[in-house]
């Protein structure tokens, strides 16, 4: 029997992204073929083609860039050839830029087309409310379209939920399997004061500033940085060190290595970091926001803060009194019951299926 094809649009591969376009891909490809038609970013690996398996098909697209500009009209007519040559049963865009763009090139009606935002950009809090505006109302008219938006979270769900009804959620997942494959061979430091790190660009969404002004208060801690980006001259305190992009599996080494994942981002989809660093029973200190607060419950599989103040006050507790392995191990549970990417990959096959059934 003929294998249905599947085509990813991703224009933001990089990052957590990129993870989690891999084992999606790589999960489906059991069952469909599977296109990705892709972007890359700086952050994405210089070998990525060695992540996705054999039987995934990448497709370089030449015209997408991650500002709005002339380029988009380009990179719409792009999408079409691609669609044209591939010939899907499905269509899934991933991302802002993807999902617009792809929305409007495709009617849905002889392909079941689907969505998912990865984290809207209207919710970015680093840009005017002019263009917070712009961003969400170019979702909401593009959610009139023939499209199925799929959230990675719970929050974006119920931001979906505002501009259409056409809208399901799956919850990211990452490759444990993998991961105790990469670690299993590391062996764990014990650090005599807590080394505290984060994994990503360093970028607006992150939070550089607030990362600096932790490190500066916390001056006998050491903080590491795994990533790099345009905003490094933010970090500026001498406890800190920036390690540079890393492979998946020195990244993950790393981070076994460490104590307290730190994630002070101002906006966020699911993050594949936070779930890696719950799974390898790290505590986890993360922001109050979409995305975070779906997956962390305050004191009880990590921490939420709002200000510099709660994490302060969070990281002083964790020095003086320490944390309660009964914390670390509820964080790892709830990443194995909920955020696993053999469950993720699944519920995304149930959903095509049904799609094509309807069709």
């Amino acid at each position: 029997m003929t294998k249905k094809r599947v085509l990813f649009f991703v224009e933001a591969m990089g990052g957590g992204v990129f993870t989690y376009i891999t084992n999606l891909a790589n999960g489906l490809s059991k069952e469909f073929d599977v296109y990705v038609a892709y972007a890359i970013r700086p952050q994405t690996p210089q070998n990525y083609e060695e992540y996705f398996n054999e039987n995934v098909h990448l497709i370089k697209v030449k015209n997408f860039k991650r500002k709005i500009s002339f380029k988009d009209i380009k990179a719409f007519f792009e999408m079409k050839k691609i669609c044209k040559m591939v010939r899907p049963d499905i269509i899934h865009l991933h991302s802002s830029k993807a999902g617009i763009l792809g929305r409007w090139a495709f009617n849905g009606k002889k392909i079941p087309v689907f969505y998912t935002p990865h984290g809207y950009s209207f919710l970015m809090t680093n840009i005017s409310p002019k263009k917070v505006k712009f961003y969400r109302t170019l979702e909401k008219i593009s959610a009139r379209r023939n499209c199925t938006t799929i959230s990675c979270s719970y929050g974006e769900n119920e931001e979906t939920k505002k501009f259409t009804n056409k809208a399901l959620y799956v919850d990211n997942g990452i490759n444990m399997e993998k991961i105790d494959s990469i670690v299993e061979h590391t062996s764990k430091l014990k650090n005599r004061k807590p080394i505290i790190f984060t994994i990503g660009r360093i970028s607006i969404q992150k939070d550089p500033v607030l990362f600096n002004k932790i490190a500066e208060h916390f001056k006998t801690l050491k903080f590491v940085w795994i990533g790099d980006g345009k905003l490094r001259d933010k970090l500026t305190s001498p406890n800190i060190k920036i390690m540079g992009w890393k492979t998946e599996k020195e990244a993950l080494q790393l981070a076994n290595n460490y104590d307290v994942f730190l994630l002070p981002s101002k906006w966020e989809g699911l993050p594949m970091s936070l779930l890696e660093a719950m799974y390898l029973e790290k505590v986890c200190v993360a922001s109050n926001v979409i995305g975070n607060n779906n997956v962390i419950t305050n004191n009880v599989n990590g921490f939420l803060c709002n200000n510099l103040d709660d994490y302060i006050h969070v990281i002083s507790g964790l020095i003086i009194n320490g944390v309660s392995d009964d914390l670390l191990k509820t964080a790892k549970k709830d990443v194995v019951k909920h955020y696993n990417s053999n469950t993720m990959a699944e519920n995304y096959a149930a959903i095509y299926r049904k799609a094509l059934d309807q069709k």
